[in-house]
């Protein structure tokens, strides 16, 4: 792999071990939201990732969750979530990773996701491939939804926003093998690329949630779309990643759901009620 690959595998080993030594002890909690959190850990492993970055590569810019979610991009810029999965990291629940990408004009070209609980390290190299702890690794080659096992999350306005993917999530469940949730986007990501998810698809999601776990799908041979089978970017509103076998399929079923089968209160299930009402032969 390249230097850049190679940097940021680095980095990625020395944040998760950061975060490893920090498991078990309390943790300094604050709210962002009404249930979205951060910990000391989460500050604690962004300022030693940013205070590395700076030092190797003065002129590169820094795309982080915490503190610089609004930084303005350069040619290359660093893109770091130094802990996805807070929420279980915050209830001592050993699921997160730390994420690192680097990207070139609109191009990520290097990524590279730790999850350190369990001594493993994803990267990735734009046209180099993916690899697991040293090892090429591939996506799945399961063919039909009803055999796949899939991925996903809840964003964290779902008790105030409809659209908070119940409704694709119902859709797909009665579809697939298996739908699992276990709340960090950026390992979901490598797991589809390392062939133990067959597909993943999340809401709401940001360019530190993704950016090194897709360019590892599909580096591994699998694909990347929005919802729907469009384009994707980084700044996209969703993401549908997939072995590529599955996705036409995946994308058919999200694209033809209803996104009014999430309104289940108030306004928006009397509008579905009307809308089912015309649909129905009067007896």
């Amino acid at each position: 792999m390249g230097s850049y690959t190679d940097v940021a595998a680095e980095l990625a080993l020395e944040a998760g071990s950061f975060l490893k030594a920090k498991f078990n002890t309390a943790h300094d909690i604050t709210y962002k939201g009404e249930i979205d959190l951060v910990t000391e850990a989460d500050r604690g492993c962004e300022a030693l990732l940013i205070e590395r970055i700076e030092k190797a590569f003065p002129g590169h810019g820094i795309l982080a969750e915490e503190t610089r979610g609004g930084a303005g991009r350069k040619e290359f810029t660093w893109i770091i979530d130094p802990l996805d999965g807070t929420t279980n990291y915050a209830h001592h629940y050993p699921v997160f990773c730390v994420s690192i990408a680097l990207q070139r004009g609109d191009e990520v070209i290097a990524g590279a996701i730790c999850n350190p609980m369990l001594g493993e390290l994803f990267a990735a190299e734009k046209g180099g491939g993916a690899f697991l702890n040293g090892q090429r690794i591939a996506v799945s080659k399961t063919a039909e939804l009803t055999r796949s096992l899939l991925s996903t999350g809840f964003p964290y306005d779902i008790r105030v926003d409809p659209d908070n993917n119940i409704n694709y999530f119902s859709a797909l469940a009665l579809r697939a093998q298996a739908i699992r949730r276990a709340g960090a986007a950026a390992l979901d990501l490598a797991y589809v690329a390392a062939g133990r998810f067959d597909g993943f698809w999340e809401l709401k999601l940001h360019p530190w949630d993704t950016a090194a776990g897709c360019l590892l799908v599909t580096e591994a041979g699998g694909r990347v779309t929005d919802l729907f089978g469009g384009p994707f970017d980084l700044y996209s509103p969703h993401v549908l990643a997939t072995n590529g076998r599955i996705h036409d399929a995946m994308a058919g079923i999200l694209k033809e759901t209803d996104p009014m089968d999430a309104r289940l209160t108030g306004a928006g299930k009397k509008e579905k009620g009307k809308r089912e009402g015309k649909r129905r032969k009067p007896l």
